[in-house]
């Protein structure tokens, strides 16, 4: 009963307090901005930053969810420097804003920025889904100031045995009509998409929440991760377009077919040290089609790290904290190097957002 009081007061519950670890913004430009993290009692252990890149039709805070469910805030703490990219969200002006531009311009503008500021000349860049995309792209085009690439739930091969697969290489699905049609390709069509995904899902996070009903953590949680899903974004018109055409009804990324600001992109142009982690039930980016990035690397420092767990799941739930996120540090920790401990430098906590 208790369990069923509670999913009926959803709707009149308050939202929970995600995306809140204190930061500054430290670029602007556009409709994006560049966060640097700054959480009370953290201390700079690690000369290089790492920049996490988020997918750009999702928020950034699935990496900073909740108090003490951070993964930003974890990886603060634990002694880095962090950084991450707010895509924010596109108006109609922004339909024609290309591919071009944000995975080359904007991406590249960050990583400059966090180095800049950070006073270091390599960064460690982590991208996260699509993000992950642009992030391996932009890191094969202009490697200079990347130091390590994390791909985390990357698509790399998009003509796989998933269904985003098979529906965008269907002869009547013709993106650059929806584009013509609506601008930004709308938030709501999108959300739809990754719901046929997986038609029960709703059903059965219901069921989860009436047998955990008891655990106030777990239900919080749940709730976090419900804002986070149900606050997407619109794709920027002609974005989407060459998005959907070029990679996935074309895989032009896998066979190196794929251009950015019209320079061909070669997978193998990526030497850096290379994270690759895949989930094994990631009904969104297939764990198969995620993995090809370690064989068609140049990199000699590489490592695969396959995971139980969902796209996001593995990432935000609390078995994280103890599976992935120690992973993904140790990787870092490994390629860094130790500030002096007379060198230390607390970070303060923002005075504004």
């Amino acid at each position: 009963m208790r369990g069923l009081k509670r999913v009926l007061e959803l709707p009149f519950r308050k939202l929970p307090p995600v995306g809140t670890t204190p930061h500054v913004v430290v670029h602007e430009e556009n409709k994006w901005k560049l966060l640097r993290y700054q959480v009370p009692g953290a201390v700079v252990k690690y000369t290089e930053p790492v920049l996490l890149v988020p997918s750009l039709i999702n928020r950034h805070y699935v990496l900073d969810l909740l108090p003490g469910k951070s993964f930003a805030e974890w990886l603060c703490l634990q002694g880095f420097d962090v950084y991450c990219i707010d895509w924010g969200t596109p108006g109609d002006e922004d339909r024609y804003l290309s591919l071009d531009t944000i995975f080359d311009r904007y991406v590249g503008r960050a990583i400059k920025k966090t180095a800049t500021t950070a006073g270091v000349e390599k960064i460690h860049v982590l991208g996260y889904c699509l993000g992950g995309t642009m992030a391996v792209c932009h890191t094969a085009l202009r490697p200079e100031k990347v130091l390590t690439l994390t791909a985390l739930a990357t698509p790399i091969v998009f003509s796989d045995d998933g269904l985003l697969s098979k529906w965008t290489n269907v002869t009547t699905l013709k993106p650059k009509a929806i584009a013509d049609g609506l601008g930004n390709v709308p938030w709501q069509l999108l959300h739809a998409t990754f719901k046929m995904l997986r038609p029960t899902l709703d059903l059965s996070k219901a069921v989860h929440v009436l047998d955990r009903q008891w655990d106030d953590e777990s239900f919080e949680g749940f709730l976090a991760l419900e804002t986070w899903g149900n606050d997407s974004v619109s794709f920027p018109g002609a974005c989407f377009t060459r998005y959907i055409e070029d990679l996935y009804q074309n895989d032009a990324l896998i066979r190196g077919t794929f251009e950015l600001s019209g320079k061909r992109i070669h997978l193998s142009d990526v030497k850096c040290p290379t994270h690759v982690v895949t989930f094994e039930h990631d009904h969104i980016v297939p764990w198969k089609g995620a993995r090809a990035l370690v064989d068609e690397i140049s990199a000699t420092d590489k490592e695969w790290l396959h995971l139980s767990g969902s796209h996001v799941g593995a990432v935000v739930s609390k078995s994280a904290t103890t599976k992935l996120w120690p992973k993904l540090f140790k990787f870092w920790v490994d390629r860094s190097t130790p500030v002096l401990e007379a060198d230390a430098t607390p970070v303060r906590p923002a005075l504004s957002e």
